[in-house]
């Protein structure tokens, strides 16, 4: 049965979020400088408008995603008691939520563009938290805590960022949850090595 006009209510919450998950879905296959407005309001049954309505425009969406994906890391940042279970904790998330991890790699890709100050300064927290670590012995003092930074970034993206690589070597889908967690055990591993 049809309602009238007048018996269909707005549901912001309910629009806001189905822009957003367009946005992502966009946004993953296409990086920012590839996605459009027109697409992504298609795809989530929206007039563009509401875009600019609900975020002020693509860079707002773009900021409410990267926030989502902050949101996530912070849940089991947090908890991470050793470096080892911190990076497996970005390897499950990566594999858990792919078209979050898709963002970080697509910004990486797309030269020229200035990274977030508020990431820059998130980054440069890491890294004086590495270097706690460092000298609290998790890890050995010759090895640079930036440098490992980078590298457990990539290694926690691997999933991501190679998905026939992980294919070919391991013959597991690299989005399914079996690859996720058994990456996420071997990642701990490996970094746990390096307080050995």
């Amino acid at each position: 049965m049809r309602r009238a006009p007048e018996e269909k209510q707005r549901d912001p919450e309910r629009t806001r979020a189905r822009i957003l998950d367009a946005a992502l879905t966009e946004f993953a296959a296409k990086g920012f400088a590839g996605a459009r407005v027109s697409e992504i309001a298609a795809r989530a049954g929206v007039n563009k408008q509401l875009i600019s309505y609900y975020f002020g425009g693509k860079e707002g969406l773009y900021r409410e995603l990267t926030g989502r994906w902050q949101a996530e890391e912070s849940a089991f940042a947090d908890q991470a008691v050793s470096l080892a279970s911190l990076v497996a904790g970005y390897a499950r998330a990566n594999s858990a939520h792919r078209e979050l991890g898709k963002l970080m790699v697509w910004e990486g890709l797309t030269e020229g563009v200035p990274a977030d100050p508020a990431f820059v300064e998130d980054v440069r927290r890491n890294v004086t938290e590495l270097g706690r670590r460092q000298s609290e012995g998790e890890f050995p003092g010759d090895v640079d805590p930036g440098m490992l930074l980078v590298a457990c970034f990539a290694m926690a993206a691997a999933g991501v960022s190679f998905p026939q690589l992980v294919q070919a070597a391991t013959g597991l889908d690299p989005g399914s949850a079996e690859f996720g967690e058994r990456y996420a055990e071997q990642v701990a591993l490996i970094v746990g090595r390096l307080g050995s």
